[in-house]
Formats: structure tokens, C-alpha cells, sequence
């Protein structure tokens, strides 16, 4: 089975565009937001660090040196570090990032002073110098990566009016991870809910598609069907009314053809009775039996061309029928007349159908192939949601460049079927007519072992 990745209905085709759409729009929007928060914890985090590394500046250079570890050491916490000596701790300073958006805040804020920031580990507190008279040694000497428990930080030295550093490292926040089930969870839930509701709006504006395929299905049985519910949008009730219209033009041809073709049979009765009644007074009984044998053949012609032309079969009305029953019972009367006949297949097939115009096809069928064939074998077989019918004779067969051509009204393959054999050529025509009437089909085929095999295939149930 070969996969396909592009849905061959209008629905699959427009809930594809519509579903890649929505995933499209909602990793867009998912990657905006992400860059906007960035920049947003960016900005938030940065302005607080440089406000509150400012407001440490101005404790230490307003704290005297022999106090001013043990200032700052109050001031420290867990996860704010502050250490101060008489060298920086940040080796490499950077230019770009949070970093560069910190040290341009402390330089607006701290006129003069030297910033270096760097979010690389490294030292934080000081050298090994003392302070003047201190004894302070110059900080206390901090590890060189974050604390256990700090993550990611800034490790910030600002030099001192007295040329000391003041050292620290401020942890930044990330801000917790986007792909957490608080956020992913309604996320999804919302694209489902969308989605759902999407594809119900398309199936719904899609609909008419299928009562258009349904409304020819119809027309295509039934030239009386009735018309299409003109109904829906602008656009869907002008084709409706298009298809209305194109149905009431076809209705109005047939019923015209019929009674031309009935108009022209009622005037052609009266002059056949005429030379009817003037062959009687023949007195050559040969010449006499010809004539009247030519216009009985022409009687007969007329009449089935006005039945063809009547086209019963879509105007009878449907009924529940056993179409085994009734394919079994045209056998039987066959085989009652001294042919050769026979049926295989189900006891029972119930179907609706029409029964006159199905009897009729069929028997015009299984006559052709006892007339033609010197015999017929019905074999009758469900298949899906459809039934098939199989007729097979010995006769001759039919040449395969005729298979279409022998459907035509009135031709007649003058190799198999002579005039003294009878009939108008208009057996098959009614025939497809007929089942054609249903929804069906009838096929022809030559086979192997000789002989002719007709399929008719109607719907089941």
C-alpha cells in the first residue's frame, strides 16, 4: 500500500494546511517569546545587579579600611557574595550580554571607575596584599567557581577611590525552563481545542462537496431526482441553483424525446393498419404473408423503441426485492421451454431495485444468450457492497472492438444474429439502460474456453 503524505480529498488536503499552519504560528510565537523573555530577565536581572553592586561601592568607600572587611562581610549572603582586595578577580572582561548591559549601567551610575565583569568562574576576593595597617590580608579568598547552589553568576570587581577592588559575584536568574508541564500542558491542550475546532469548520464548509457527488450519483439514475436543497453560503447556493437548473433542462428533454418518439408511433399506427387491411386483399398468399410479416416486424420495432424511449426503469418506483428468488424463477421457466439453463449462487439476495425494468434487463440478457449461445449459466455472487451478476453461453462471441457498439439502439451483429432470428437491436441497449438505472453497470468479455460472459454489477442492500 503506497503511503501517501499529501491526503487526496479536499478535506485531508485543507486540515493539513491548517494543522501545519497552527504547529508553524505556535513554534513562532513559542521562539518570540522565548527571545523576549531573555531579554527581559536580561534587563530586570542586569538593572538589579548594578543598582545594588552601586549601592555597595558607596558603603565601602564611605567605610574606613580597618572596618571595611568586616562591613562588607555582613553584607554578604549565601548567594550574594562580596569580597574585597587589593586586586580584581575577573581576568577576561566581556563586551557583550547581560555582562556588557551590567557594566554599562555601573559606569552611568559610577562617573570615573573602572568595571571589569565577566560571567566566567574565577577568584572572587581579593590578593594576597594587605590593606595599610588592616590586617585584613586583603579578602577572604573565595573558590574560584560559584558556590554550591549559586548556578550561573556575574563576578564583578569595581576599583575603589584608594585603589583597592571591590569583588562580586551576583547569581543571575534564568527564570525556570519553558518545556515545564505547567506550560507545555496548556499549550497543547490549546492547539488540540484549536485544531479540533479547525477541522470542524472545514468539514462543514467542505459538505457541500459531497451533496454535489451525492446530487449527480442521484441525476445519474434518476433524471427525476429530486433537486438540490439551495442552501449554505453565496457561493454554494449559485451552484446549487446552476445544478437545479442543469437537472430541469435534462428532465425536460427526455420528457420531450418521449413524446416526439410516442407522437411519432401514434401516426405511424394508422397508416400500417391501412396496408395492413390492404394486404388482406392480396391474393399472391406468399407476397400476402410477407407483408403482413414486414409490418407486424415494423409494429414490433415501434413499440420497442417507444418503450426504450420511455425509459421505464427510472420512473418505477424502488422496492425490496429477493433478486436470487427472481433470477431462480426466470431459470426455471427458461429450462421449462427446453433450454439449457442453470443457476449458482445464494438461495436468498435481498437488493432494492426496480422490479419490471431489473426482470426485464435480466431476461433480455439470459433470451440473447440461450437465442445466441445455445445456452446460459447464471452464477449470482455478493462482492463488498456490491452484487454480481455472470452469464455465460457457447456461442460465438462477439468481436472486442464490438463491445461497445452491440449497446447501441438498433445494431444488430448480422454474423451471429440474422433477421429470422428476430428482436429490433434494442435488447442490450434497454438492458444498460435498465441497470444503469440502478447504479449499476453491465460489462462484456470474451471467454477463454469460447462463448460470450456478460457481468452485470448492481448495488447490494
Amino acid at each position: 500500500m503506497k503511503l501517501r503524505l499529501i491526503p487526496d480529498s479536499v478535506l485531508g488536503r485543507t486540515a493539513l494546511v491548517l494543522v501545519a499552519a497552527l504547529l508553524l504560528s505556535a513554534v513562532a510565537a513559542l521562539l518570540l517569546f522565548t527571545v523576549q523573555r531573555e531579554e527581559a530577565l536580561t534587563a530586570i536581572g542586569g538593572r538589579n545587579a548594578a543598582e545594588r553592586v552601586g549601592g555597595l561601592v558607596g558603603i565601602a568607600e564611605q567605610t574606613r579600611p580597618e572596618v571595611r572587611q568586616q562591613t562588607l562581610r555582613s553584607l554578604d549572603t549565601p548567594r550574594f557574595r562580596v569580597g574585597w582586595g587589593m586586586a580584581p578577580v575577573v581576568a577576561e572582561n566581556e563586551s557583550f550580554g547581560l555582562a556588557a548591559y551590567v557594566r554599562n549601567a555601573l559606569e552611568k551610575g559610577l562617573e570615573g571607575r573602572e568595571v571589569l565583569i565577566s560571567t566566567r568562574p574565577g577568584p572572587i576576593g581579593g590578593g594576597s596584599t594587605g590593606l595599610g595597617g588592616g590586617g585584613g590580608g586583603g579578602g577572604r579568598g573565595m573558590h574560584m567557581g560559584a558556590p554550591h547552589g549559586i548556578g550561573p553568576a556575574l563576578r564583578i570587581s569595581v576599583r575603589l577611590s584608594d585603589g583597592s577592588w571591590l569583588n562580586v559575584l551576583a547569581p543571575f536568574e534564568l527564570g525556570d525552563s519553558l518545556w515545564r508541564p505547567r506550560f507545555v500542558l496548556p499549550l497543547l491542550l490549546a492547539l488540540v481545542l484549536v485544531t479540533g475546532v479547525a477541522l470542524y469548520a472545514v468539514r462543514k464548509a467542505t459538505l457541500p462537496f459531497a451533496r454535489f457527488a451525492a446530487a449527480a450519483e442521484r441525476l445519474g439514475v434518476d433524471v427525476a431526482a429530486p433537486p438540490m436543497a439551495e442552501t449554505g453560503p453565496r457561493e454554494v447556493r449559485r451552484a446549487a441553483q446552476a445544478f437545479n437548473i442543469m437537472q430541469g433542462r435534462i428532465s425536460r428533454f427526455v420528457q420531450d424525446r418521449t413524446q416526439m418518439l410516442a407522437a411519432i408511433s401514434h401516426d405511424l399506427k394508422t397508416p400500417i393498419t391501412r396496408l395492413r387491411l390492404r394486404a388482406e386483399f392480396v391474393e399472391d398468399d406468399e407476397q400476402r404473408a410477407k407483408m403482413l410479416a414486414d409490418l407486424e416486424e415494423m409494429e414490433a420495432m415501434i413499440a420497442s423503441t417507444l418503450a426504450f424511449a420511455r425509459d421505464d426503469a427510472t420512473s418505477e418506483p424502488r422496492l425490496r426485492l429477493d433478486f436470487a428468488a427472481m433470477v431462480q424463477g426466470m431459470v426455471e421457466d427458461v429450462e421449462d421451454l427446453g433450454a439449457d439453463c442453470a443457476y449458482d449462487g445464494p438461495q436468498s439476495l435481498v437488493i432494492e431495485a426496480r422490479p419490471a425494468a431489473l426482470k426485464r434487463a435480466i431476461a433480455n440478457l439470459l433470451d440473447n444468450a440461450v437465442k445466441y449461445g445455445g445456452g446460459a449459466r447464471l452464477t449470482l455472487s455478493p462482492s463488498g457492497d456490491d452484487i454480481h451478476l455472470i452469464i455465460d453461453d457457447d456461442g460465438p462471441g462477439i468481436p472486442a472492438a464490438d463491445f461497445e457498439r452491440v449497446f447501441a439502439p438498433f445494431v444488430r451483429l448480422e454474423a451471429s444474429r440474422s433477421r429470422d432470428t428476430g428482436g429490433s437491436g434494442l435488447g442490450l441497449a434497454v438492458a444498460r439502460a435498465a441497470i444503469r438505472a440502478h447504479g449499476g453497470d453491465i460489462a462484456l468479455a470474451n471467454r477463454p474456453e469460447g462463448g460470450l460472459r456478460v457481468t452485470v454489477g448492481l448495488p447490494g442492500g
